[in-house]
């Protein structure tokens, strides 16, 4: 009979690397003690990667410069939340403008708005995922892109914008195929009148 550790591996095999995963979702093996004691000795061996308090990846290898086992990017641990929970997750704040291309710098807070419970997940690295509730309207864009530009601006506030931010949001935005139309009514009045006098042409 295959061990629980056995079990384990075999399962997410099967889902292939780069899956994030719950230790709660291998209950059906054995305890929760239990559980998480496979999941130690299979992260000491190597084998799976302890991202934060109970959440595992089956990691990525890096073989062209020897590196390794690779984490699992911001996006997917914040996708694993979400399908988890049965909720939309949107990036804000600095993580947004970092998304959208606006600045290099990564936030070591990186904030999600969510439909869902508000939650901060300590990650292993020091950096924090933090999961704010917000209004429904903040989920019900059809463009990402327009979505992200919506969310950066509104962190910078109306106040910040200046002229030097702009032509780097015209360079992030050159050669997109972006669709704004659909969305500018759910923009803040003016975020609308930013992009109907910029970029309303990108559709």
């Amino acid at each position: 009979m295959d061990s629980v550790e056995d079990k384990i591996l075999t399962s997410v095999k099967k889902c292939g690397r780069g899956k994030v995963f719950f230790s709660s979702e291998f209950l059906r093996y054995g305890t929760a003690k239990r559980i998480n004691k496979a999941l130690e000795l299979l992260s000491e061996k190597g084998l799976l990667m302890r991202v934060a308090r109970g959440l595992y990846c089956y990691p990525k290898q890096e073989k062209i410069y020897g590196l390794g086992a690779v984490p699992p990017m911001v996006e997917e641990i914040a996708s694993a939340i979400a399908r988890r929970d049965a909720s939309r997750v949107v990036p804000t704040g600095e993580w947004a403008q970092y998304q959208l291309g606006l600045t290099q710098q990564i936030p070591m807070n990186i904030v999600y708005l969510t439909d869902g419970t508000s939650r901060t997940i300590e990650l292993l690295d020091g950096r924090k995922i933090k999961f704010k509730h917000s209004a429904s309207k903040n989920f019900a864009f059809k463009d990402r892109t327009a979505m992200l530009v919506t969310s950066a601006l509104k962190s910078i506030g109306k106040g910040n914008i200046t002229d030097e931010l702009v032509n780097v949001l015209d360079a992030v935005l050159s050669g997109k195929n972006v669709s704004f139309s659909l969305d500018l009514h759910l923009m803040p009045e003016w975020v609308r009148k930013i992009i109907q006098g910029r970029y309303e042409k990108i559709s």
